[in-house]
């Protein structure tokens, strides 16, 4: 008797302690994902993908064939498209083009047009790599790039997307302070934005479709506000044609010519596209499945940067037309532009301040929105962090928040600081975007990596190309900016330093497994064996 009494507290003392206990250490602070089947941070779960239900059986079957082509198809693949061009639409982006078309009215509308056909092959060739391989670049760099390497491509890509985290949170702030008639101020403004990061993970948890269509919303948005206010200022027809076919560019607009290129390609951008593909359930062992994603992105891609160019037309023109070669032209920015062009157009139906307010404020809050999904990629595929969702957006949305409140804070003080702060995050963003483009070139053309889908030497050669072209314009706006703001012994060293650590890393990343070389011999040898066919 005795014995089985002890043998009953010993049992009520084991089960008290089990439920003292807890059975899974890692269930009651769940900061990290449960684990997948791969062991490895993905950009989505299989459960959250959206699935193609259409997919040609027989090209199923057929691994290289993609099935015929289907409206019903296009739409279920549309939405990664349209939230990557909100890179393409962001503050940063609109202050570019009402400076271009206040300083240099319809002459660079030519420009604008190529640099979006230049962005949308960057990013068309990032949407392939994260198709192909069904990882996204920051996951491929990982595996790619030694420690210490892909750490300090880490680091850049978190400062880019923090550069453009500030810009785009003070746009929106800046639009909250119009369309409350200066109640609210800069401060408020930004707070007000960076709870955004919680609707976005609200509207994530209903679906990634649910989350597209509120960017539809915001993209629509902005469309209708900068087409009223195109419609409002009545621009040339005849000189808006001639500006977007014929080239031309002066010394007098060279500066606002390098803006214009200069803010098309964003460095996180090119990371978070070959993420978004990913929210389709595509298996990257069956080319006809690829190639026909592939398709039906590029269309995709192609629809929402055409958008893109339209708004960005739209904006630059309404300046054009209102202040190119007036004394106002040289001191337009965000913050005032507003209240110029109520001057200049006046009040109408709805008065063109608040349109000029609704439409900044939904560019200011898209596109921080993807910075903070695009954030929680770079993290989550450098490092293999397998984080809660929303512990990842609190970081990411911290790193950009804590700096972007000090700013608002002192930069507060008058417009002419704020532009200065806009031209030294530009100059930022010029900074990183080596790192993004050229590991990205550098695996789309790895057979390794790509398989069968490594793009040909030709495509290569306008890649690179396209590459040099973009990080030779941004040089020269940081070699410019570099020359009128660096005085002093002692920052000049600073700058002579830093300046030659990152050419090193460049060229470290350019001249790996030989990657330009090799696209370059390739192209060559190509020629040759033609030639020698003849």
């Amino acid at each position: 008797m005795m014995e089985s009494t002890a043998e009953f507290n010993d049992d009520d003392k084991s089960s008290e302690s089990n439920q003292l206990l807890p059975q899974n250490p890692r269930k009651p602070i769940e900061l990290f994902e449960e684990v997948g089947e791969e062991d490895s941070e993905v950009a989505y779960e299989t459960s959250d993908k959206i699935s193609i239900e259409d997919f040609d059986v027989e090209s199923l079957n057929d691994y290289s064939t993609p099935g015929p082509f289907s409206w019903k198809k296009l739409w279920r693949f549309t939405g990664p498209g349209f939230l990557m061009s909100i890179a393409f639409l962001d503050p940063g982006n609109l202050e570019g083009d009402l400076q271009a078309g206040a300083i240099a009215g319809y002459s660079l509308l030519w420009l604008l047009l190529w640099a979006t056909v230049m962005g949308l092959l960057i990013q068309l060739l990032s949407a392939r790599v994260g198709v192909a391989t069904g990882k996204h670049l920051a996951e491929l760099c990982r595996e790619e790039y030694p420690n210490w390497a892909r750490y300090l491509l880490w680091i850049m890509a978190e400062i880019a997307l923090i550069g453009a985290d500030i810009q785009e949170v003070i746009g929106s702030a800046i639009a909250i302070q119009i369309l409350s008639r200066g109640v609210l101020p800069l401060w408020a403004g930004v707070i007000i934005t960076a709870s955004d990061c919680f609707m976005f993970l609200f509207l994530e948890n209903y679906g990634v479709r649910k989350l597209e269509a509120v960017f539809a919303v915001l993209i629509g948005t902005m469309a209708l506000s900068f087409a009223w206010m195109f419609a409002d200022a009545k621009p040339s027809g005849k000189e808006l044609l001639i500006g977007v076919l014929v080239p031309k560019l002066s010394s007098k607009t060279i500066r606002q010519a390098v803006g214009v290129v200069g803010c098309v390609i964003m460095p996180h951008n090119v990371f978070l596209h070959s993420a978004l593909v990913q929210s389709r359930k595509i298996d990257p062992k069956k080319k006809g499945q690829v190639q026909e994603a592939l398709n039906y992105y590029s269309i995709e891609s192609t629809i929402a940067l055409l958008v893109s160019f339209m708004i960005n037309l739209f904006l630059t023109t309404v300046f054009a037309k209102g202040f190119y070669g007036t004394k106002q032209a040289s001191s337009i920015g965000l913050v005032n532009a507003g209240q110029y062009l109520e001057e200049k157009y006046g009040g109408g139906l709805l008065p063109i301040l608040y349109i000029w307010g609704i439409g900044l404020l939904s560019a200011g809050q898209s596109s921080t929105i993807t910075g903070t999904y695009a954030g929680q990629f770079i993290m989550g595929g450098f490092l293999d962090l397998r984080l809660k969702k929303w512990l990842r957006a609190l970081i990411t949305r911290s790193f950009a928040i804590v700096p972007t409140m000090i700013i608002a804070i002192v930069f507060n003080t008058s417009e002419a600081t704020l532009d200065v702060l806009n031209e030294w995050l530009n100059v930022l963003q010029s900074i990183q975007i080596p790192f993004a483009l050229i590991p990205l070139l550098t695996l789309v053309a790895k057979e390794e990596v790509m398989a069968s889908f490594k793009v040909g030497p030709i495509l290569q050669r306008i890649s690179w190309t396209v590459a040099a072209l973009v990080i030779v314009i941004n040089g020269y706006l940081l070699l410019d900016f570099v020359m009128s703001e660096v005085n002093g012994l002692l920052f000049g060293s600073i700058v002579c330093v830093a300046t030659t650590a990152y050419v090193t890393f460049v060229v470290y990343l350019v001249t790996r497994d030989g990657a330009l070389s090799s696209t370059w011999s390739t192209l060559i040898s190509g020629k040759n064996s033609i030639c020698a066919g003849n």
